[in-house]
């Protein structure tokens, strides 16, 4: 075994000239390439900002299966398959939309990809609604979704159902102008009513909701009192703009604060009209178009009243609507009005945005995306979710 020969030590310490242009070469080096990662980096975030990105979004939190694709934040196709067989019923049944959920979503993404004319490997990424909503109807978004996107190896995109309904105003829309933060959002659908303060697409602040029932409930409840056919909500907009909306009075309940209560004037409905039947059988018959107006009247005044309120409390006078609800007439119109009377500025969605679709989700997934909000496939459906 050879044997190791020491290098006698000096007892003056020498950098060579070798040292010292490698010392000088560092020293000019290392900051250039701090400064050329961080323009890398800044040209990368511009790049994703400003390239093409396709979304396919997917939406099936109740009763209608829909599907869309964009790109970046213009809508190229936005298809969705409604459920009539709950017609029959009165109501949506849980099962059954599952059901017919699982026959739809392949038939309804493929027209989707068509019409949006990409093919599926061009996709970014694929977003769907997490919640809220019905479990089932859930699952089998979310279930294809993560499927989908393992498939083609592209990120998975949750999406708040709610949350989608107030982004919605941020589609690229030829005549529809977008918001700017804070704004006021009130969103109102089947299931919810709610004020909503909007200080950035993901800072949002529930400052007021529904203690009972929801407002859209309220609507298709009054129609069934007054016998008409599921869903009864668009039907008494229809009859309402045939009616004088003062011929009846209903009592407008008191909740203090923001927040809302429909479940009295329901109560307040029936007890009227069974009052009035009972006086003459043919009291709706001879007064639909009133009675319908009255209502639509009433409902309207409760949610303006405490729009007025926010707008006092928070001083912002900005104000969109989204859910199913806005797209009643009645409602796009008075909010309309408010910007003469009280210097409100007013947005409200093109009308295809307001019901259940999957474009909206697809906006959400779009302002994900460009920060990289992205799940695993172990993400769950969540039938209540955090705001």
């Amino acid at each position: 075994m050879g044997r190791v020969r020491a290098i006698p030590s000096t007892s003056k310490s020498r950098i060579s000239p070798t040292s010292e242009r490698n010392t000088i070469f560092l020293n000019f080096l290392i900051p250039n390439i701090v400064l050329n990662l961080s323009n890398i980096i800044q040209n990368l975030c511009l790049f994703m900002q400003n390239s093409e990105v396709f979304i396919l979004a997917i939406e099936s939190s109740c009763d209608d299966t829909a599907a869309a694709v964009l790109l970046n934040d213009k809508v190229l196709s936005n298809v969705v398959a409604n459920q009539l067989i709950h017609n029959q019923y009165g109501g949506v049944v849980p099962e059954l939309a599952s059901r017919a959920h699982q026959q739809n979503i392949v038939p309804v993404i493929d027209a989707a990809l068509r019409e949006a004319k990409i093919r599926k490997e061009q996709l970014s990424a694929i977003a769907f609604t997490q919640g809220p909503g019905l479990m089932g109807s859930l699952l089998v978004g979310s279930s294809f979704a993560k499927s989908m996107a393992l498939a083609l190896q592209i990120p998975l995109i949750a999406v708040n159902h709610m949350q989608a309904h107030i982004l919605a105003h941020f589609i690229d829309e030829e005549g529809f102008e977008k918001p700017t933060f804070p704004f006021l959002a009130l969103t109102i659908s089947g299931g919810h009513t709610q004020i909503v303060r909007v200080n950035d697409f993901f800072d949002m602040k529930i400052i007021g909701k529904t203690t009972d029932d929801a407002v859209g409930e309220a609507f298709d409840k009054s129609a069934k009192i007054l016998g008409l056919p599921y869903p009864g909500g668009p039907l008494i907009d229809k009859y309402a703009q045939l009616g004088n909306p003062k011929t009846f009075t209903f009592t407008k309940p008191k909740v203090p604060g923001l927040d809302f209560s429909f479940s009295g004037l329901k109560t307040a409905i029936l007890y009227f009209i069974q009052k009035k039947k009972l006086e003459n059988p043919n009291f709706v018959d001879e007064n639909l178009n009133d009675i319908c107006a009255s209502i639509q009247y009433t409902i309207i005044e409760i949610l303006m009243d405490k729009l007025k309120l926010a707008v006092k409390e928070t001083g912002i006078k900005q104000i969109a609507i989204g859910g199913g609800v806005s797209a009643n007439s009645g409602i796009r119109n008075t909010l309309k009005e408010t910007e003469n009377k009280y210097g409100w500025k007013t947005f409200i969605p093109k009308f295809e945005y307001t019901t259940d679709n999957a474009a909206m989700i697809g906006i959400v997934g779009y302002q994900k995306f460009l920060i990289e909000i992205f799940e695993t496939s172990s993400v769950v459906s969540k039938a209540r979710i955090q705001f």
